[in-house]
């Protein structure tokens, strides 16, 4: 029995959909009034939980052989035989369908249409697109950036600019954050025949260049909730030193093109996230 929920943890990505959680309750946290609606926001969280690890399982499923090709993802439960595909297709289709369904029925269309927008992307643009292109680590990040949105729209039932400064603050955030991974991975990723940036841009110079464009453009956007008047100066001066410290880690891999220091920067970017999220909760409560 460990050992399937094991398994079943692996399939489903847990840990990583931990974070797609999160993001969700805290775009509906940062929207939604008082009275706190604790319902609606249980539906939510549920709701998108469900779309999330179905999303995860139909990506294992379709990704097997590359999978079996790579050393860090070769031991996964499908590619090592421990579940089958038809029994991975179909829990896959219950979650994420089950997913969508509670969504639009518990919370509203919207945010449902959002999940459904994000569970497409996922499955018939990224994951096919890794096979022939390293741009599907752009495509990617869209969906990675549209759960707080889902978030918003679930406690507003409609999409604002804030909505959209979320999203462009997960979307730039993932970009240094995917890179440094695929750096570290890179041998991994040309064992299974996926083109990413890292695997072509062998001298790591490209690479580089997109970590620092993203984090200095991330610098400014993650600014505009208090420029914009929705956080205050708490918020404001948190995400100027987090962004500061960010874009100094992808300056550091930029000069060095080291493992060690793809790693500190991808260290970094999973600090950064939390702390950002954490500051607009805080800030949010304190203007309150």
């Amino acid at each position: 029995m460990a050992s399937r929920w094991d398994d079943l943890k692996e399939l489903t990505r847990l840990r990583l959909n931990t974070m797609v959680v999160v993001t969700t309750g805290v775009g509906f946290l940062l929207a939604a009034g008082h009275p706190f609606p604790w319902w609606l926001f249980t539906h939510a969280v549920l709701g998108t939980t469900l779309v999330a690890l179905g999303s995860s399982v139909l990506n294992q499923v379709l990704e097997r052989d590359a999978d079996g090709l790579m050393r860090r993802t070769a031991d996964r439960p499908i590619p090592a035989g421990r579940i089958g595909v038809d029994q991975a297709l179909g829990l896959g289709v219950v979650l994420s369908v089950g997913g969508l369904l509670y969504l639009a029925f518990a919370v509203n269309l919207l945010t449902s249409f959002l999940g459904a927008l994000t569970l497409a992307i996922y499955l018939f643009l990224y994951t096919p697109l890794k096979r022939h292109s390293s741009l599907a680590t752009v495509v990617g990040a869209i969906p990675g950036a549209l759960p707080p949105m889902m978030g918003w729209t679930a406690a507003r039932d409609g999409i604002d600019l804030f909505a959209w400064v979320l999203f462009g603050i997960l979307f730039l955030w993932q970009m240094p954050h995917f890179l440094a991974i695929a750096w570290l991975y890179r041998n991994d990723y040309e064992r299974g025949g996926l083109p990413m940036l890292t695997v072509l841009d062998r001298q790591g110079g490209i690479t580089a260049r997109q970590m620092v464009l993203y984090c200095g453009a991330l610098l400014p956007v993650s600014l505009l909730p208090a420029v914009l008047g929705f956080h205050g100066l708490l918020y404001f001066l948190s995400a100027l030193v987090l962004g500061i410290g960010y874009l100094g880690f992808s300056f550091a891999f930029a000069r060095s093109y080291s493992v060690r220091d793809a790693r500190r920067l991808m260290l970094a970017s999973v600090l950064y996230l939390p702390a950002l999220l954490v500051a607009m909760v805080v800030d949010r409560v304190w203007l309150v």
